[in-house]
Formats: structure tokens, sequence, C-alpha cells
């Protein structure tokens, strides 16, 4: 679907992507049976060609965030340092990007990796500062997800983790190294599971946390058709961890298959005026809570491929934050990410 490009000149910063060639992993595999990974299927490969397709679809995208996904983690060696290779991968795109051969946006200017927190304290470390000599001040913090639902269906082959990950004694010693190497945590977590989060950024006020994609509300498996019902059990919970002033949001990832609004996997998709419909209640619940400061709009590409396009992502965000007045939308769409990621 091509619409025209709302806001053209909005200065932004995409602070939620990712970067995979899964080519060689689909090859010979049987059909998907979750829609995530039909999702996925669409973009088996989403490099910096990719990438830069979609930032040059039309918004000001000056720069990016890259934010791990388990791509390109080294084949060999201890396993505690498999993660260090997708940071030495996307170091190196980082490094293309900031020669301006490829145009004015500077790709993944920080990056987001990956570490284990439930290994000894002393292997979290060497592993933070392995990241680090890697990608020296590209390098902003660690995401461990620990979404989980007890109906394995809501997630499919994502379900990878145990309940209460977050409450675990071994992931909370972890957890503390990230303040000594002056890092922050990405969750991503599912709408039951906000508690969880609350709880680990109030016993560590001093380590900044950032909620991927509003929480991720569900609408899918056992969850079927019951957004509206979960609404107010998702805004309490949401009202509740904005109060802690260490936690910021990420405004996005509503086009994923774990929300299944109504346009999700619908033909045709539906336009940025129908998709901003379906979000508004989500993202200005967050944005009440958080405030603006505390607020900024993501991508998730190409996660949310699925539902639209990058161009049609960011024309429905525009549509949302219509009414907010210059100040806001610039926390919204640049400072907010600027802040906290230390760009």
């Amino acid at each position: 679907m091509t619409e025209t490009i709302l806001e053209p000149a909005l200065p932004i910063v995409d602070p939620h992507h990712h970067l995979w060639d899964r080519t060689p992993l689909f090859a010979g595999l049987p059909p998907a049976t979750h829609p995530f990974d039909a999702v996925v299927r669409m973009s088996p490969r989403y490099l910096l060609d990719e990438l830069l397709a979609d930032l040059n679809s039309g918004h000001n995208v000056r720069s990016t965030v890259f934010v791990q996904c388990g791509a390109f983690y080294r084949a060999d060696g201890d396993p505690a340092f498999k993660p260090v290779g997708e940071t030495e991968f996307v170091n190196g795109v980082a490094a293309m990007s900031a020669s301006g051969l490829y145009g004015e946006s500077r790709v993944c200017a920080g990056i987001v990796g990956h570490v284990d927190l439930t290994l000894p304290e002393a292997t979290v470390g060497m592993v933070l500062d392995a990241h680090i000599r890697t990608a020296t001040e590209r390098f902003k913090g660690i995401r461990h997800s620990a979404s989980w639902d007890a109906d394995a269906e809501v997630l499919g082959p994502l379900q990878r983790t145990h309940q209460g990950l977050y409450a675990s004694t071994a992931f909370r010693a972890g957890y503390a190294r990230l303040r000594d190497f002056g890092l922050s945590f990405d969750s991503w977590i599912l709408e039951p599971q906000i508690p969880d989060l609350t709880d680990l950024a109030k016993a560590f006020p001093d380590t900044p946390v950032i909620l991927d994609h509003v929480g991720t509300p569900l609408g899918r498996a056992s969850y079927q058709g019951k957004l509206t019902e979960r609404f107010p059990v998702w805004r309490d919970s949401i009202r509740t961890i904005a109060a802690l002033p260490n936690v910021n949001v990420k405004l996005g990832g509503l086009a994923m298959a774990f929300c299944n609004f109504p346009s999700f996997e619908r033909g045709p998709p539906g336009d940025s005026a129908v998709l901003a419909e379906e979000w508004r209640p989500y993202i200005e619940t967050c944005i009440e809570a958080f405030g603006p400061e505390r607020c900024m709009f993501e991508s998730n590409f190409p996660v949310d491929l699925g539902n639209c396009s990058y161009a049609v992502l960011w024309n429905t965000l525009k549509r949302i934050a219509a009414g907010f007045s210059a100040d806001e939308k610039t926390a919204l769409f640049s400072g907010t990410a600027t802040r906290v990621y230390r760009l």
C-alpha cells in the first residue's frame, strides 16, 4: 500500500529494529504453523539494503537502534560468548553507515545486544565487557526477554523460557552487573507479565529500563477476542510501572501476531487511518501515564511488516501524534530515544 508521507521533515530516531538473514534456516522447513513464524518468513533476509530501502521510503529517519534478535551468533567457542557475534556483525553495519556512503541516516548508531543474565556474575561481566570492547560507544544495553504464557500457543515458536524468570535469584545477580557497566535493559514481555518487570525495575532503581512494544497486549489463542476485555488490566499495569522513573516505554509492536488486531493478516492490509484507530487507545494510554519524555515511537521492523509497510507504520504513528505540541512530537519521535540510548 502506497500513502502520501505525512510530515516528511519531522526527524525520527527509530529505536527498535532488527537485522537478520534466516534464508538458510528456512530452507527445507515445513510450512509455518504459527502466524508469527509466517510473518518472519515474509522477510527472511533483512540486512542493510532492505533497511535502507525502508529508511528511504519518505520519512526523515536520522538514526536507528538495533535490538538483539539472535542473528549471527558465533557458531563456535564458549556458548556464553556466542551472542557477541551479533554485536560484531551489527557494529560492522554501523561502521558502513557511519562512512556516509549509504546516505545521511546513521544506521545502528546504538546497539542492544544479549547476554544470558542467569549465568554466574563473573561470566556475565566478561560477556558484557566483550560486547563493549567490540562496539565501544555504540553498545548501549542488553535485552533478555522473559516472554512466556501458560498457553504455549500464544507465543508458538517463541515460547523459550519459563515462568518467573525476572524473579529468579540467578537472573537478578546477573542483572545487577548492568549498573556496573552503565548499560540499559530492554524487556520484551507479554501483558500479564508487566508486574514482573515492575518488581524488577523497582528493585534496581538505578538501571534504566525500556518496556518494549507497550507490554504486548494479547489477542491470540486463549486470549482470542479478549483485547477489549483485558484492556483495563493492561492499562492498570501500565500506570503502575509508569510510576517508576527509571522505566521508559516503546510505542509500537502492535502490528505483531500476538496482539491480533482486526487488521492483522487482512487483505488488503489496513491503511494508516485504520491502524491508528486500532492502536490509539494503547499508545495514548502510555503517553498519558509516562509522559512524552519517557515514550519513544518504534518500528519493530521487519517483524511488523506482516501488517504494514515501514512508510505506513510511521504515518500511523504520526496520525496518532497529530494533536501533540512540537516539543512533545520531538520527544516521541526522536528525543526520548536519543536520551535513553545516549546517542
